[in-house]
């Protein structure tokens, strides 16, 4: 998949205040809370390395799916602190990769679907392609990415 961009001031928090100025020295202390994270969020791999460099993580390791690995890397980088992904996953069964949306201020889903797709109420694809990131269709935020999938 490759390199993927993020914004470093948004995203899920991890750390507190204190905890976060610590794994920014630690990059072993931040990879370890990234792959809690995912195992977590319950995302399936049979198997996954997460690795830091200053903001930029590099995952390697296999999923079954196409689906599964940008799941990975977006629950990665859509963490606070984190500006890049370098998404090195390789996929059992590999398929189209997805598209990407970046939530901008007033978004939501399905302004999203409407345009992605041309009909609102199409948003339930995206919310279900970016679960269980998501939790809720009304909870998403400025400068999170978004799996937009085929359908």
């Amino acid at each position: 998949m490759g390199l993927m961009s993020f914004f470093k001031g948004v995203g899920e928090k991890l750390f507190g205040k204190n905890e976060q100025e610590a794994a920014e020295k630690t990059p072993e202390l931040k990879a370890s809370a990234l792959l809690s994270h995912v195992q977590g969020l319950g995302i399936p791999f049979n198997s996954l390395t997460v690795k830091v460099n200053g903001d930029t993580v590099t995952i390697s390791g296999e999923t079954d799916t196409q689906e599964d690995a940008e799941k990975i890397a977006l629950a990665v980088g859509n963490v606070e602190g984190v500006v890049a992904v370098d998404n090195q996953i390789t996929v059992a069964t590999p398929a189209p990769e997805a598209r990407y949306y970046t939530v901008v201020k007033g978004d939501s889903l399905s302004k999203i679907a409407k345009e992605m797709y041309g009909d609102a109420m199409k948003y339930p694809a995206i919310f279900e392609a970016n679960k269980p990131m998501l939790k809720d269709p009304d909870l998403i935020y400025p400068g999170q990415v978004l799996r937009i999938p085929e359908l």
